[in-house]
């Protein structure tokens, strides 16, 4: 006689928006396409309701370099689905989405840099500005940054990938069949950004997954010094909800691109 399956996993937020855990069952759907095509692994869902989700249950295992070269390859085969522009939520959304337990804004843009000055650093800077974990010297550093990012000084050219978008250390699971997904903000963004936000909090063999995700993204010379810009937006996210010294380490990053 087989064991039976492991029992499912069940998420309840009592306070939880009416739409909470449709969204996060929404950008997993989105993101499980990709698997077909090489993509990376997603849990499965259950169940969804208002005040709860019920999912698979994964079987963790200890991570291995080789799982997260093949995670990091996978990456890049799920942003390579693409979406329809930048700030796109998964397809068939309509709405905003939620980081965290925060509003995430979902609209369309053209270029990247537009779509993040505009809907991922200046509403959650202002924010922490309201709250007081940004000062008022940090605020005006970040809005000249934003100006440039609205100039398309870093834009690259490159479409829109379909991202986890909450991608730190936590939301990756490894199972005894290789790195699986959780608890997305999934949109259409750049996919240096799931990257970032995997380095700045950290995860099993970072080195593994960048390299290979670099190789498959045959991203350009020079994506490193990158990484920060990407960070600014979590690290934002983290100053309005956890303190001011995510905001402090917000500055730090923008002096090192403006």
């Amino acid at each position: 006689m087989s064991d039976p399956s492991p029992a499912p996993f069940v998420k309840r937020r009592s306070d939880a928006p009416d739409d909470f855990y449709a969204w996060e069952a929404a950008g997993l759907g989105w993101l499980s396409k990709g698997a077909a095509a090489g993509g990376a692994s997603v849990v499965g869902v259950r169940e969804v309701g208002e005040r709860h989700i019920v999912l698979d249950r994964v079987g963790e295992a200890p991570s291995t370099a080789a799982a997260a070269e093949a995670f990091g390859r996978a990456l890049a085969a799920t942003h390579a689905q693409g979406a329809a522009s930048f700030g796109a939520g998964p397809q068939g959304w309509c709405g905003n989405g939620y980081i965290g337990r925060q509003e995430l804004v979902l609209r369309p843009f053209p270029r990247w840099g537009e779509f993040y000055a505009q809907t991922r650093v200046l509403p959650y800077a202002l924010a922490a500005r309201r709250v007081g974990n940004l000062d008022d010297a940090g605020l005006r550093q970040v809005e000249r940054l934003s100006s440039a990012l609205l100039a398309g000084e870093y834009d690259d050219g490159r479409p829109p990938s379909r991202i986890h978008g909450d991608l730190w250390g936590g939301n990756v699971l490894y199972s005894a069949r290789g790195a699986v997904l959780i608890d997305p903000a999934a949109h259409g963004g750049h996919g240096l950004t799931d990257l970032a936000m995997l380095a700045l909090f950290g995860t099993e063999h970072l080195d593994r997954v960048a390299a290979a995700y670099a190789e498959s993204a045959e991203l350009p010379a020079g994506w490193p010094d990158l990484i920060g810009l990407h960070q600014l937006h979590p690290l934002l996210v983290h100053a309005v909800s956890h303190g001011a010294s995510y905001g402090r380490r917000a500055v730090a990053l923008v002096q090192h691109y403006r």
